[in-house]
């Protein structure tokens, strides 16, 4: 009876040395990813809270190279290259660092991917480095965040946040090489894109005369399609071929009625309203 015993109990301790409990993670990690260019920014960072701390100039010391974060190296991947303060950066895994200063901190793309503390960071790995003024706010930020802000077709910015102090820095990359030697393999297939071709002309500055002709192949391709016959009577309007847009965005609109689409409806409307 008391081998049934011991046994038992040490059966029991067996299982509560191996029992595990899940608690969430004081700075949780998280990678968020952002479509840019052509291609996307992925960014991963661990995400350190206030928690009643004195943040700057005390938890993260002025003047020594910081992690940009909690447990982890932050990491930051482009897709495609981008330019960052002037300088090229190849598409590629990097790691995020930064200086805090209590007016400004030096930011740094490295190619250093395994930083987390000053003793382990080679200047001569820096890809950009680059000084970023210090905003500071009257409310404090609970938690450290990393996000992107503004993000355009070839310009957004990285924007880093946490108690009352957040820096921001500006990043570009080039399509138009790209998406005009696209188009112009494009136009010698058998399918040729012409309506994405003319919008892509129309918005960016190049030979309007150019996209109306593709915009009058699109209208031919599909005769019912009345997001096409929008932007052709655009491409009209910048043209200076008032009646002629007038007479397009009319279409568009009937074709917009006929499928019930009340959003080309209203963008018909208000073109035809600017033509007046």
């Amino acid at each position: 009876m008391k081998r049934i015993f011991f046994a038992a109990v040490a059966a029991c301790l067996v299982i509560i040395a191996d029992a595990q409990i899940k608690t969430p993670p004081p700075s949780p990690p998280q990678t968020i990813k952002q479509d840019f260019g052509l291609a996307s920014i992925e960014l991963s960072y661990s995400r350190p809270a206030v928690k009643g701390r004195k943040i700057f100039g005390d938890l993260v010391p002025y003047g020594k190279v910081w992690r940009t974060g909690a447990n982890n190296a932050t990491t930051i991947t482009f897709g495609d290259e981008v330019t960052i303060n002037g300088t090229k950066v190849p598409a590629g895994k990097y790691g995020l660092l930064t200086i805090p200063e209590k007016k400004s901190w030096t930011v740094i793309i490295s190619k250093q991917t395994d930083v987390t503390g000053p003793a382990a960071y080679k200047q001569e790995s820096d890809v950009v480095r680059i000084p970023v003024a210090v905003k500071t706010g009257k409310q404090s930020l609970e938690s450290f965040t990393i996000q992107f802000a503004n993000v355009k077709p070839t310009s957004c910015e990285l924007q880093m946040m946490w108690d009352k102090s957040s820096v921001v820095f500006p990043i570009t990359t080039e399509i138009d090489t790209k998406i005009m030697a696209s188009i112009n393999a494009a136009m010698k297939t058998d399918k040729p894109p012409y309506f994405q071709a003319g919008v892509y002309y129309m918005e960016n500055g190049k030979d309007l005369n150019q996209a109306l002709d593709w915009f009058n192949k699109a209208a031919e391709a599909e005769p019912n399609a009345y997001w096409v016959q929008h932007q052709w009577a655009n491409c009209l309007a910048k043209l200076g071929k008032i009646s002629e847009a007038k007479a397009v965005a009319q279409r568009s609109k009937d074709l917009a009625i006929t499928a019930k689409n009340e959003d080309y409806v209203r963008l018909n409307d208000r073109l035809l309203a600017s033509l007046k």
